[in-house]
Order: C-alpha cells, then structure tokens, then sequence
C-alpha cells in the first residue's frame, strides 16, 4: 500500500463501483467480466475487503436485499482514494504462472507428464485467446477504449505463452 493506503484488490473493487452500487457477489460478476483477463480476484479477497472498506469510509451500505445480500456503493471519500490510487506508482509486476513453475522442475517429470502439461496449457491458451479476442472486440464496438487496451495486454499474454509453449523442452 502507498499513500492512498489501499491495496489492488480494494482499489480495483472502488473502481467497478464507481459504475453503480453493486453486492459482492455483482462485484465479483463485475471483475469476473472486467478484469479477469489479466487479474485475479477471489471471492474471499472480495469479501474481505469490502468490510475494511466500509469501516474506512469509502464505501457505504445499502439496505439488504433477496438472501441479506447487501449493496455498497462508493463514496466521495472512495473516489478522492481510487483517485490517488490511480495517480500512485503501480510497482513491479508480479508473475505467478503454474506452467513456468511446474517446468522449471521438468527433469522431474516424465516426457508424458511434460508433453501432457503442454498440451493443457496449450489447450487453455488458445481457448482463452480466442474469448479475450471477443472480449476486445466487444468493447471496441461499445466505444470502451480502454477498457480494450487492457484486454490486449490479454491478448498479448496467451498469444506469448503459446509461442513459448511451442519451443518447452519435453525431455
């Protein structure tokens, strides 16, 4: 956290709420259909954070709906923080992808769990390739600039990873 004091996963949930009052779970829908591409949210990061950030004041809560599920809406106190948020250093990028971490073990494998990984990770890759592609399009034809530009660096990411795939050693 820098100065706005909020980490990604609270700042990324600000921001979806800055289209409107959602619960957790239309928020979790919301990044699930937004962010998903190129960031991870889990539901109990969601849950987690959103107590934290009504106690803060950056987000209040509605009246409970069907099954007390509870709406929160942000604040002008939440967009003064998304904002700083937004003006902060994002940092390094953190890399966590289980293929890279599973081959860097490879002369652990055998050649058919090797050749059996590649071909899930490629099988994966391509599959989410083609949905992000979707997803750029779509939100090129609705005029959301960047929203698209983020979708590429998604693009971008599974059209490397299968480049990469091609060239993995299978023992």
């Amino acid at each position: 956290m820098a100065d706005s004091g909020v980490n990604p996963t609270a700042a990324a949930l600000l921001g979806l709420l800055h289209e409107g009052p959602m619960t957790g779970g239309q928020l979790m829908a919301a990044a699930e259909r937004r962010l998903a591409p190129y960031w991870s949210m889990t539901r109990s990061q969601v849950y987690r954070e959103l107590p934290v950030l009504a106690e803060r004041g950056l987000v209040r809560l509605g009246k409970p709906g069907p099954r007390l599920s509870q709406p929160y809406a942000i604040t002008a106190a939440g967009k003064r923080t998304f904002s700083r948020w937004l003006a902060e250093n994002p940092g390094r990028d953190t890399i966590r992808n289980p293929i890279a971490l599973r081959m860097a073990f490879g002369n652990l494998h055998s050649a058919s769990q090797l050749k059996n990984l590649y071909a899930q990770a490629n099988e994966y890759h391509t599959e989410a390739l083609a949905q992000v592609r979707e997803q750029v399009k779509n939100a090129k034809r609705d005029g959301e600039t960047y929203d698209a530009s983020a979708l590429e660096f998604a693009v971008a990411y599974h059209k490397a990873a299968l480049s990469w795939l091609k060239t993995a050693p299978v023992g």
